[in-house]
């Protein structure tokens, strides 16, 4: 059975209001040259969306390619890892995804959307807020199958998040990819020594 066509004519537009921002970013983003390339009105997009604010939020957040939604039905089922090796191996995986280049554009999006998240809490922030729980929420259950405690499990998730994000950072102003990987991959070191001991 078709879709009714308002939620057709509602994907066509995050699907177009996605390609439009990671080719023109944030910066300056207004709904009127929005809304005059997606060939409609302003008017519109508030109809379907509400805000600019969550028309971008919901246009970032649709990408089936996403690491996180590939990540999610292998961490939510009975294969997830179950001792420290499996665990590094996953994340090493992960890592291999989040740092493609063809994700690259889509990564420099997200840092425009953390620097406006500083100057425009209230807009932005709970986007950011919500990518990065979104990760740790999932990595937690992860962390508690190793044998830690549910404080600990957090911490380390949290942890692995904000150190993996903050990784990215500087290859996507200098190239630098070998440096970074490098660097995830002593963090990995680091931290499955004590996964390990949580497991033993």
């Amino acid at each position: 059975m078709p879709r009714p066509r308002d939620l057709v004519k509602r994907q066509e537009l995050l699907d177009g209001v996605r390609a439009y921002v990671l080719d023109h970013g944030l910066a300056g983003l207004s709904l009127r040259p929005l809304a005059r390339a997606l060939g409609t009105s302003d008017r519109m997009l508030l109809h379907y969306f509400g805000t600019k604010e969550r028309l971008v939020a919901e246009a970032l957040t649709w990408d089936a390619t996403r690491p996180f939604l590939r990540a999610r039905p292998l961490l939510e089922s009975a294969e997830a890892p179950r001792d420290a090796a499996a665990m590094r191996s996953l994340m090493e995986d992960v890592w291999q995804q989040l740092r493609a280049p063809e994700r690259q554009t889509t990564l420099r999006l997200f840092l425009e959307l953390m620097t406006a998240s500083l100057h425009h809490p209230d807009r932005y922030g709970p986007l950011v807020r919500h990518v990065l729980t979104d990760w740790t929420d999932l990595l937690t259950p992860a962390f508690n199958g190793l044998g830690m405690t549910p404080e600990r499990a957090r911490t380390e998730a949290t942890l692995l998040v904000s150190s993996t994000f903050g990784l990215l950072v500087s290859p996507l102003t200098d190239g630098r990819w070998d440096s970074a990987d490098a660097a995830f991959h002593t963090l990995l070191d680091r931290l499955e020594n004590g996964w390990m001991n949580q497991s033993a």
